[in-house]
């Protein structure tokens, strides 16, 4: 079972899509073939992003579907503690929380659709790999 940290964009991508790879490491996150990670600050922009009606506008879940789907990812999830901040600098501030819950919570990889602002780090972790949600499928 690989251990995971699914960015707030495939899970978005993963309600607003018709399918696709993003869905796809949803379910698999949610029949417990992998086991993601989740932590403080990740939450917290998961229930940022959720709220956004204006965002899932064209969703075919409802905001109380949504928050179910929420609760149910969050149950798979292993809580983890962010206790030493490694600022690796990514082109993006706000992303160096994901990248930091990836590492502390020895993930195998993190699954994300913006891979160019992780391939961005001054800091490098060489047992992470930084993957699209296609690619970490295929994998």
């Amino acid at each position: 079972m690989a251990t995971v940290v699914v960015d707030t964009d495939v899970f978005v991508a993963a309600l607003l899509g018709p399918g696709g790879a993003s869905r796809e490491v949803l379910r698999r996150c949610l029949a417990g073939v992998h086991r993601p990670l989740m932590g403080t600050a990740l939450y917290s922009e998961f229930e940022s992003v959720l709220s956004r009606r204006e965002l899932f506008r064209g969703c075919v879940l409802s905001a109380p579907e949504r928050e179910a789907l929420l609760d149910a990812f969050l149950r798979a999830c292993r809580w983890t503690r962010i206790y030493y901040l490694w600022r690796p600098n990514l082109p993006d501030e706000t992303d160096n929380h994901v990248l930091e819950l990836a590492v502390a919570g020895a993930a195998d990889a993190l699954i994300t659709r913006n891979i160019r602002d992780f391939g961005g780090a001054q800091l490098r972790f060489p047992n992470l790999r930084i993957l699209r949600p296609e690619r970490f499928i295929k994998e």
